[in-house]
């Protein structure tokens, strides 16, 4: 496992050979973590490594933030976690939810302490029942139960987004992912901000009742056509962001100007960098797509 650290406005990233190396960033930036797990799930799927290291290409041209990735695990630096104005995971969820081994719930604990940003993609947002359930609402306002939540594949249609930071520049759109929704959210929303919102279609429900399949509290609330919240943000008391994101199942999604860049404003946002009134801006070529990838045999 290894830190790959240099400052965002100073990194070039060369498709396929890996980041180049750059001078120390200054006292004043902003430093975001971002945690990518192992390889899970099969190919195109649960990209961790291959996400973030394409996230972290986006946010280059970002003034004053410093962009760190720790591919494969658990940073073995300690001072990183530390340091960072912001800490991000995409992980496996459940008990295998690296937020949740070791000693990890401490750390991250300490990082909320000291008014630090947070932030889980898709399954990182489902944690390990009970205490650690509470303790990620804590965190970043909500969580994926899966004995009340769901997590098809479904195409969400986002035909309108809140006046938010985090939705600058972001229009409405429309995608198929597993979009995780009937989520656990902390009892005090005033502090809660709904950010993707859609209305899942029956088809939703196909399946039997069972743990992430359904259950008649999340079959009625998609018979009365609620809108299903898929992303959200929050505002902790100790002065630190939150982020959950539920998508991120396909890797290809990230070529999606707009899915893409509602993560990027979150990214930003959470450490608390400048985020500029259009959002941050990126694109996304075939090639970058492809960097990156874990060797997980065939494509499908």
């Amino acid at each position: 496992m290894s830190i790959l650290s240099m400052p965002t406005t100073r990194l070039h990233l060369a498709t396929g050979l890996g980041l180049a190396l750059a001078l120390p960033a200054l006292a004043s930036d902003k430093t975001l973590l971002l945690i990518a797990a192992p390889p899970g799930h099969g190919p195109g799927e649960h990209e961790h490594n291959a996400g973030f290291l394409l996230l972290q290409k986006c946010l280059a041209p970002v003034p004053g933030l410093r962009v760190e990735v720790s591919r494969n695990g658990w940073p073995t630096n300690e001072a990183a976690l530390t340091t960072a104005d912001a800490v991000v995971l995409f992980c496996d969820g459940g008990g295998g939810n690296l937020a949740f081994q070791g000693r990890h719930p401490e750390q991250l604990a300490a990082v909320a302490r000291r008014g630090a940003g947070l932030g889980f993609v898709h399954w990182a947002t489902q944690p390990p029942e009970g205490k650690s359930a509470v303790e990620l609402r804590g965190w970043i306002g909500g969580n994926y139960d899966p004995s009340w939540s769901v997590n098809p594949l479904w195409e969400a249609d986002f035909t309108a987004l809140p006046p938010h930071p985090v939705t600058r520049g972001v229009r409405p759109f429309k995608l198929r992912d597993e979009w995780y929704f009937h989520l656990r959210f902390a009892e005090n929303l005033k502090s809660v901000t709904p950010i993707l919102q859609a209305v899942a279609p029956a088809d939703t429900m196909s399946r039997p009742d069972g743990p992430h399949s359904g259950n008649p509290a999340v079959r009625e609330s998609v018979k009365r056509g609620e809108p299903q919240t898929v992303m959200w943000v929050c505002e902790r008391p100790d002065g630190g962001r939150g982020f959950g994101f539920t998508g991120g199942h396909f890797h290809a999604n990230w070529a999606n100007d707009n899915y893409r860049k509602v993560v990027l404003n979150a990214l930003v946002w959470i450490a608390q960098a400048e985020l500029s009134p259009q959002g941050i801006a990126s694109t996304v070529s075939a090639d970058d797509l492809r960097a990156n990838l874990d060797p997980k045999g065939q494509s499908r």
